[in-house]
């Protein structure tokens, strides 16, 4: 399960192959959500269980969905956002008492 999540999160990162004078590659809102949970569920299916429990979490304590590119952020940004990652190791060990707990957890502030 690590390795799945560490394959998301190089897979996911912007900027993995690019020299470090580089400037990052900026995300774009261009990769439907059903695509990218469907590419998530390839790499590791506990991923995108996780991933739509993240999102179901944000909808449900935000009052809007989060967006596809936001989500990417929260994929790939650093290690990934550490609640989402928690979220996908809750869902690879079907621990749902965790999930329960994380899924209180989420915040509405935006990234940037």
């Amino acid at each position: 399960m690590l390795r799945a999540l560490l394959l998301i999160v190089l897979l996911s990162s912007p900027g993995v192959s690019r020299a470090q004078s580089e400037p990052p590659v900026r995300l774009e809102d261009d990769v439907p959500l059903e695509i990218y949970l469907n590419a998530l569920a390839q790499i590791s299916p506990a991923a995108r269980k996780g991933a739509s429990a993240y999102l179901d979490a944000y909808r449900r304590r935000c009052g809007r969905s989060l967006p596809t590119v936001e989500l990417r952020q929260a994929v790939a940004g650093g290690a990934g956002d550490p609640l989402l990652m928690a979220m996908m190791r809750a869902a690879a060990l079907r621990d749902t008492a965790t999930m329960q707990r994380l899924h209180d957890s989420i915040s509405c502030a935006r990234s940037e």
